[in-house]
């Protein structure tokens, strides 16, 4: 089977790449020849726990190749699945101008019998939306009498940065939301060598599938983080609450980690347009707007925490371990991290930030005034405190007696509690993080 990719972002490599492990035949196809070159090199141009390797391996095989020149490639496609940005437009609804612009592209190009696939996160009724501007180009171009063998099926993408390649190869589920047999038959064949459970479902409800599994998971984390904040100020430790509530199978221990809130490409994107897809639908649907809102004030919290204990900042050092909105990425999109650098460093404070893969793109965001330091330490070093944003595991394997030596004064402000079980306090520091116990903020 061949398969057409378009878009090489995290989504669209991973795909591409993946696919090309199982032994398909993968044009990936992107606009920017840059990115198309960089790639045709063996080089990854985002931080992805083996994919670079996968992908060399792919190009050896000949199971996969980098393109700009889509019209090439699409006469011996089986499949054209798209993979491009749905960003959040300032009203909250998904900007689908990119997607619209590929469909048209595919219609003036194809003139065979083809299965359109929609990787890309969309509201509900957007693959027959695509399927209808490839029909009009397809018949723009004189392949009317063609329109009718051409397919959309809605196959949603549920994979996490830091583990995108395993997530494609051992998913929980594959979702096929197609309107014939046919269509979806091709679709799981795409996918054989892929142990999962199939679930087919009609185009509607596979679209909603992939908003609804990231606005629960949204929930989860809001959920867990308002229980952090009530255990502050009860005296509990959130942690065993989120281990004893995990326990109960109906639950399960899964996104109750409390913290500073989820960030990323999906969860803020995809909370909202399904906020306004219910707005626009003439539902108000009240808990995802609690959900969007404790996720904002989340951080607001921790930024007032930190003021509370220190005071003023200016002039202040302040070193920052962790930019990236989680770890195993570089991606900064939505951080968490990011807001909470931003909103030091506005308050005068000397910023000294690290994060193992996320420097480059950080540089992009954060003002020309804050020291990128080469590592941790270097971060903290002459520090008045340390302020940890992203849960990456070499934070835990430093030496911290020598972080103490290198510390003017030994504040540590943990939004992801990942030092929380070290017993810092005999190295001699204050430490708070997030629910931990008896505290009012």
């Amino acid at each position: 089977m061949n398969l057409v990719m378009i878009g090489t972002g995290y989504v669209g490599l991973t795909t591409g790449v993946g696919f090309a492990s199982l032994g398909v035949a993968v044009a990936c196809v992107d606009v920017d020849e840059a990115k198309i070159a960089r790639l045709d090199r063996g080089e990854v141009p985002f931080f992805e726990p083996g994919l670079g390797e996968a992908m060399k391996s792919a190009q050896e095989s000949g199971n996969i190749l980098f393109t700009t020149d889509l019209k090439n490639v699409i006469g011996g496609a089986d499949v054209v699945a798209i993979a491009v940005g749905t960003p959040p437009k300032i009203t909250g609804e998904a900007d689908l101008t990119a997607l619209f612009a590929v469909a048209d592209q595919v219609g003036a190009y194809l003139d065979h019998e083809a299965v359109i696939v929609v990787k890309s996160t969309v509201p509900v009724g957007t693959n027959r939306r695509v399927l209808e501007r490839v029909r009009v180009a397809m018949t723009n171009a004189g392949q009317g009498e063609l329109t009718s063998l051409i397919r959309v099926v809605s196959v949603p993408e549920f994979l996490r940065e830091g583990t995108a390649l395993q997530d494609f190869l051992h998913p929980d589920r594959v979702v096929i939301g197609a309107d014939d047999e046919v269509a979806s038959r091709i679709v799981d064949r795409l996918h054989e060598g892929i142990v999962a459970p199939r679930v087919c479902t009609t185009i509607e409800s596979a679209e909603m599938i992939k908003y609804a599994a990231n606005a629960f998971l949204a929930t989860k984390i809001s959920f867990i983080n308002e229980i952090a904040n009530l255990a502050e100020r009860v005296g509990a430790d959130v942690r065993d609450v989120a281990h004893g509530i995990g326990l109960d199978k109906r639950i399960g221990k899964h996104f109750l980690q409390a913290g500073i809130g989820y960030g990323g490409s999906c969860f803020p994107k995809d909370v909202s347009a399904l906020e306004q897809i219910s707005g626009a639908n003439g539902y108000t649907f009240k808990l995802l707007s609690a959900v969007i809102e404790v996720n904002n004030r989340q951080r607001e919290r921790f930024f007032k925490k930190i003021i509370q204990e220190l005071g003023s900042l200016k002039g202040r050092r302040i070193a920052v371990w962790g930019l990236a909105f989680k770890d195993q990425t570089d991606d900064i999109r939505e951080s968490a991290g990011i807001d909470i650098a931003q909103r030091l460093h506005a308050s005068g404070a000397d910023l000294a930030v690290y994060d193992p893969q996320a420097m480059d793109n950080a540089r992009r965001v954060l003002s020309d005034h804050v020291e990128f330091a080469p590592t941790a330490i270097d971060a903290a070093s002459g520090a008045d405190a340390l302020v940890v944003l992203t849960q990456w595991p070499e934070f835990r394997e430093v030496s911290f007696q020598t972080l103490r030596e290198a510390m003017v004064d030994p504040w540590i402000f943990d939004g992801r509690n990942c030092l929380a079980d070290l017993d810092l306090a005999k190295y001699g520091f204050k430490y708070q993080g997030v629910g931990l116990g008896k505290y009012e903020c």
